[in-house]
């Protein structure tokens, strides 16, 4: 990434976090895993096999209801 400009991340509303890379990620239990990919997709829903990248497992699921849209 060219030095002076910002990391640029996609938040994504049914989908996973898209990250300009390379990044490294700190995980709760202190490990780190990095990528050095131009792009990575970080999972949001936690239902991954391989989190924290996503997997597309979201894509399996039906979006909970939102509070107030009558479902």
């Amino acid at each position: 990434m060219p030095a002076g400009r910002p990391r640029r991340i996609v938040a994504r509303r049914d989908g996973p976090m898209l990250v300009e890379g390379p990044v490294e990620i700190a995980l709760e239990d202190g490990t780190t895993v990095s990528s050095d990919r131009f792009c990575v997709a970080l999972c949001t829903c936690r239902r991954s096999r391989i989190y924290p990248w996503c997997d597309t497992s979201h894509r399996k699921h039906s979006p909970a209801p939102r509070p107030g849209s009558g479902d």
